[in-house]
């Protein structure tokens, strides 16, 4: 990218923004928050089913009247729970969760936690993507005038530092959609608790241990943010750093006279390539992610780090624990990053035409 001079010639070099506040970008953001978060949600609870499978989370019903559908008792009749197959309540893939989560809990369970996923969507990306957007053009006007030679890196820095002010802020409602995602509630009649009440469960963790010593009981809301961040930030990183060079050269093939349809043509695709490079490089981070957020134990709660989770994983599971849940997180990010890069570009193209018309 050639040096610039001024905020206009900047302008100019991005043609995918647009000169706006960040409340209309926060706006934008969190429409397009809304539709990733209804659409994917079910492989986002598929993958997580499965990471905490593996962590040793059990999902066979604890009541002695249980009944299995055919297909699950050895003797192909409807029996009671010691009579089922004990494979009719282990997941074996992302086609099996959506199987199995259908026929033993119904097929709006795989929208569970899409409350906690809207709560949490709108304020995350209604931080991040303005945040990456403001702090990239900041970056890129520094860079252009005085290091030209660190501007394609602009992406990346803004990106990490976005996604970690993101996922501070909203780190409590990340641990609840885990949380909720991850463990399956048994008994006949028996409902799942919603966000604010699993939030609470979180917090009675401290009057069950006194190892937290001092450490304010709030803290506890922020269990896992360091996993968090460890994942997030590579993420963020590789995606936009990924993201952007597509989008730009698209732009260029689309030209200057671009649409509704181009901006969402371009933004959805350089979206969906960076998600799914993205997702795979960091599905470890995942794992370690899920496993710190569902863990019950206080002492591991308080004591365990990152690190000390990939090990674990590693010795016991090898390669295929690290890589736990890949193909959902795959094909949750590739669509996810694509609908809402393409609806927030697109959001912002309609406002700046509008406000273009009318001055």
């Amino acid at each position: 990218m050639e040096p610039s001079s001024s905020s206009s010639s900047l302008e100019n070099s991005l043609p995918h923004d647009y000169t706006m506040g960040f409340s209309e970008r926060s706006v934008a953001a969190a429409g397009a928050a809304v539709v990733s978060a209804v659409l994917v949600n079910p492989l986002d609870v598929a993958k997580t089913r499965l990471q905490a499978q593996a962590a040793g989370v059990v999902y066979n019903p604890m009541w002695p009247d249980f009944r299995c559908y055919p297909s699950c008792s050895p003797s192909g009749l409807h029996g009671s729970g010691p009579a089922c197959n004990p494979e009719c309540f282990q997941y074996k893939g992302t086609m099996d969760v959506f199987y199995k989560i259908g026929r033993q809990e119904g097929f709006g369970m795989l929208w569970r936690g899409t409350g906690a996923s809207l709560v949490l969507a709108v304020p995350t990306v209604g931080i991040y993507l303005p945040s990456y957007d403001l702090l990239r053009n900041w970056i890129e006007g520094y860079t252009n005038q005085s290091y030209p030679h660190l501007t394609p890196y602009a992406p990346l820095f803004a990106g990490s530092m976005a996604r970690t002010l993101a996922c501070i802020a909203c780190s409590p409602i990340e641990l609840a959609r885990t949380r909720m995602q991850a463990f399956k509630e048994f008994g006949p009649g028996a409902k799942a608790p919603g966000m604010w009440k699993t939030l609470l469960s979180v917090l009675s963790l401290r009057q069950n241990t006194s190892s937290t010593g001092n450490v304010p009981g709030y803290r506890l809301l922020w269990t896992g943010l360091g996993a968090q961040l460890a994942r997030d930030v590579p993420f963020s990183a590789i995606c936009w750093t990924t993201l952007e060079p597509i989008r730009r050269r698209l732009m260029e093939l689309v030209g200057e006279e671009g649409n509704v349809t181009s901006v969402i043509g371009t933004n959805f695709s350089a979206g969906f390539v960076a998600g799914i490079l993205a997702a795979s490089a960091t599905c470890p981070l995942d794992v370690a992610k899920t496993r710190r957020q569902i863990e019950k134990d206080p002492a591991r709660v308080k004591n365990m780090n990152t690190r000390q989770i990939l090990l674990e994983v590693w010795r016991n599971e090898g390669i295929k624990g690290l890589f736990r849940g890949v193909g959902p997180r795959v094909g949750r990010a590739g669509p996810s990053v694509g609908i809402v890069v393409s609806s927030y570009e697109v959001v912002k193209y309609i406002i700046h035409r509008r406000r273009s018309t009318t001055e």
